[in-house]
């Protein structure tokens, strides 16, 4: 079992104390066909590739990282497929839709 936390919960609330003035936030969703994909395994890449974290993605496959500017991979898995998408993301929410084949 992945101990990567749930996205249930995920709304456009942001924790306390996380700005979007000064906080990099990687956000989207999981499809496949355009309908979302629940408890896919969602991951953020660097830019040289390394796995850095992995969440789950909510019922409506949406998923959150807060990370550093710079060039990002996120990748999902499920048994529905896979998918990635490479973004680059700075200050503020970068948003992305991950399609699954």
């Amino acid at each position: 079992m992945c101990g990567a936390p749930s996205q249930d919960t995920l709304d456009q609330t942001l924790p306390v104390g996380v700005d979007p003035a000064t906080a990099t936030i990687l956000q989207g969703r999981v499809v496949r066909s355009g309908e979302p994909v629940p408890s896919a395994y969602v991951r953020l890449l660097d830019r040289s590739g390394d796995f850095t974290a992995e969440v789950v993605s909510s019922a409506t496959g949406a998923f959150r990282f807060y990370a550093a500017p710079g060039r990002w991979t996120i990748r999902a898995l499920s048994p529905a497929g896979a998918g990635e998408q490479s973004v680059d993301a700075g200050t503020g929410f970068t948003e992305t839709v991950i399609d699954l084949v």
